[in-house]
């Protein structure tokens, strides 16, 4: 069972280096996101949103559910983790 495993992260790890030759470099003025989200955040974030932080409107307007989602993921975590490390008093069972 342990030798199937190796091998499925074996492969799964060379799928993902295989994935990440196919992406632009770092930083690069010519990628995608550069070329096509990127100018329309900048040139309409502050009209659309009247947000004078390009920032803030990006999170909170326009990836807003996005946002809500990786703070609800990140509060069941934490929840997760104290109710796990709690320690029992002596009349609980489990």
């Amino acid at each position: 069972m342990k030798v199937i495993a190796l091998i499925a992260v074996i492969m799964t790890g060379a799928l993902l280096i295989y994935g990440v030759e196919d992406m632009p470099g770092w930083g690069d003025p010519n990628s995608p996101a550069s070329s096509y989200v990127s100018p329309q955040y900048i040139q309409e974030a502050t009209e659309k949103t009247a947000t004078p932080n390009i920032v803030t409107a990006v999170l909170a307007d326009y990836r807003s559910y996005d946002t809500m989602g990786e703070t609800v993921v990140v509060f069941t975590a934490a929840i997760g983790c104290i109710l796990m490390l709690r320690k029992k008093r002596n009349g609980e069972g489990g």
